[in-house]
């Protein structure tokens, strides 16, 4: 089996390429947005002619959530144009594409846990320009996979969890927003979750179509950061403890809206492909260890 995989230096793209790389009979190629433009359809058509994968997973994104509300046009050209081009190079040689998306093309008033079929209403022109992603890969390519996600974080790159290291060193105490709920989710249970998807499709179970994965329990952003604080104190990564105050979405107003609610019912992937939900705490465990 042939794979291409966009974004490779990203935090899902790296812990794609760790895990793909141990899989017997695949044959990967991994790209960063030097050696293929996206947004540029003959750059992407001659990478896939050339290659001819089975398979195109795509992890290159414009992930700058704030700034996308003034860098629409960047926005669009990765997070829609991008996907549509490998969707379009993918149907042209009979391949699969698998896209990840996100929890925030929906508005997050949602009382219950969204699920696939639920309407969607990106409040942000980042979720918007991911909806429009989503909605360019299901029509330019029939043999699609959509997984959104939510609240990834890794080892590497910026994310929240890297984020509340870094601020733990030179604060005290900090305030964090404890009105806004979802599933953190581990970049490496996301690419194993790809994993099992790309065995499941080579070995003829072709459940295409749009899927939620994100890890459980649910819990706030001040819960989140209250977890990776205890964490990193009981493993040494801090020396002492930190305050951590719940605030309110208001106290921390930002140029994007955020979903109030983004947790991902996550049922039809177990049923379709056996795939259970992120152990966040788990991870979290071993990026502490990672850390110190």
């Amino acid at each position: 089996m042939k794979i291409l995989v966009t974004g490779k230096n990203g935090q899902i793209g790296r812990c794609l390429v760790e895990q793909l790389s141990t899989m017997p009979d695949v044959t990967l190629l991994a790209l960063d947005r030097d050696q293929l433009d996206i947004t540029d359809p003959i750059n992407v058509n001659n990478v896939v002619a050339e290659f001819i994968p089975n398979i195109i997973i795509n992890a290159a994104a414009y992930t700058a959530v704030d700034k996308a509300e003034q860098e629409r046009e960047l926005a669009y050209a990765i997070n829609r144009d991008g996907p549509y081009n490998l969707a379009v190079a993918a149907n042209n040689i009979n391949a699969t594409i698998i896209h990840i998306s996100t929890d925030y093309v929906f508005a997050g008033d949602s009382l219950a846990a969204y699920v696939e079929s639920d309407n969607t209403e990106p409040q942000s022109e980042y979720g918007r320009s991911k909806l429009a992603g989503e909605q360019a890969v299901a029509r330019a390519c029939s043999q699609h996979i959509i997984l959104r996600t939510s609240w990834a974080f890794a080892e590497h790159g910026h994310n929240f969890v890297n984020t509340m290291q870094r601020l733990a060193k030179s604060k005290t105490s900090l305030g964090v927003v404890a009105d806004q709920f979802g599933g953190p989710t581990y970049a490496g249970d996301i690419a194993n979750a790809i994993m099992i998807i790309t065995k499941q499709l080579a070995d003829g179970h072709q459940a295409y179509g749009l899927y939620h994965y994100s890890g459980f329990p649910y819990v706030s952003w001040h819960a989140f950061a209250e977890k990776i604080f205890e964490l990193a104190l009981a493993q040494g990564v801090l020396k002492q403890s930190i305050q951590v105050n719940p605030i309110t979405t208001p106290d921390y107003p930002t140029p994007a809206k955020r979903p109030a609610n983004s947790r991902l019912n996550c049922q039809k992937i177990k049923q379709e492909f056996g795939i259970v939900q992120s152990d966040w705490q788990a991870a979290l465990v071993r990026i502490e260890e990672y850390s110190r």
